[in-house]
């Protein structure tokens, strides 16, 4: 099979295309041949040796997250049949063209999306549902304050809040980049003015505060999300783009009883993203087939441009996800 691969650490060029061998699915395990994947911010730290990859050092294929179809079955697999059309996520090796996974790992492919979109879904969305309903416990006509809500998990949280119907207020660097949610139906979109944004929040809460806050960004926001949240408020710390660290004030932590938690998909035992995956795939699937959420694909490019792919991901520009064809 054609595989990309990391043969060493490096800029978005050390990418390379090559000729891998086909993995053999092992038990409980099937082998799908992988129609499209998606490019996510660990691949790029993974190719710069930032980021813990599946092996200790290269060569070794990238990537968590794909759709295509059923093309082989390991022993004891009996919940699928070859020619199934899933999606789902892999510890790794999904810019390739074809992955072996647990059976459990896997998701129904809804008819009404192509393998393109929904290889845009499965990082973005099970990340989004698990962290706002799953450990920020959100219910309906609770207050959610998404930070880079014009990204891939923002965009992804949006639409499930909304689905929910819980209200959505959502910060960017700039309007451009909250044109997008703001398409996609946000309620607020705020833009950080010198990095602080409670006050504008608090504002549009009438001085209520949000019940929970999806943190995508880290740093500094943290102490501001504070700041913004309700009595018994919650926050889920995502991602860390701006930094692991922060000062707290920890009289507010107390006086409010806020809850702060630490929230990482890739992390957790595979049991855990087994029990998330068939979760999302009661749950958050169906919103799919029935229209109400949707992929969000900013470019698509094929397989062999995945030097191209990450260095458009690593430009910030991206409004939505960036796609592989993998043909």
């Amino acid at each position: 099979m054609r595989a990309v691969v990391i043969p060493s650490f490096g800029g978005p060029n050390v990418l390379s295309l090559r000729e891998w061998p086909l993995p053999e699915p092992s038990r409980g395990e099937v082998r799908v041949r992988v129609r499209a994947t998606a490019v996510n911010h660990v691949d790029l730290l993974q190719r710069m040796g930032r980021y813990p990859g599946p092996t200790e050092a290269p060569p070794f294929i990238p990537g968590l997250e794909f759709a295509g179809e059923v093309d082989a079955l390991g022993p004891g697999a009996t919940g699928w049949k070859v020619g199934d059309r899933v999606f789902g996520l892999a510890s790794a090796g999904t810019y390739a063209e074809a992955v072996a996974v647990p059976e459990r790992t896997l998701a129904p492919l809804p008819e009404n999306l192509s393998f393109v979109e929904a290889a845009a879904v499965p990082e973005v969305f099970i990340t989004a549902y698990d962290a706002m309903f799953n450990q920020a416990c959100l219910g309906p006509g609770e207050i959610v304050l998404i930070s880079a809500v014009g990204g891939g998990v923002g965009t992804a949280a949006l639409q499930l809040a909304r689905a929910a119907s819980v209200r959505t207020i959502g910060t960017d660097r700039t309007r451009e980049k909250l044109e997008k949610p703001a398409a996609l139906g946000l309620d607020h979109g705020v833009v950080p003015e010198g990095g602080r944004f409670a006050d504008q929040v608090k504002a549009l809460t009438a001085g209520q505060g949000v019940h929970a806050v999806l943190e995508l960004v880290g740093g500094p926001y943290v102490s501001e999300d504070l700041a913004c949240l309700a009595p018994r408020g919650r926050i889920v710390v995502v991602g860390l783009a701006a930094g692991h660290s922060v000062e707290l004030d920890l009289g507010r932590v107390l006086k409010t009883r806020a809850t702060i938690l630490g929230f990482a998909l890739r992390e957790g035992p595979i049991e855990e993203r087994m029990a998330v995956t068939q979760s999302f795939a009661r749950h958050v699937v169906p919103l799919f087939a029935e229209g109400k959420v949707k992929p969000v694909v900013d470019r698509v490019l094929p397989l062999a441009e995945a030097a191209s792919a990450h260095a458009y991901l690593e430009s910030g520009e991206a409004a939505g996800k960036v796609v592989l064809d993998c043909g």
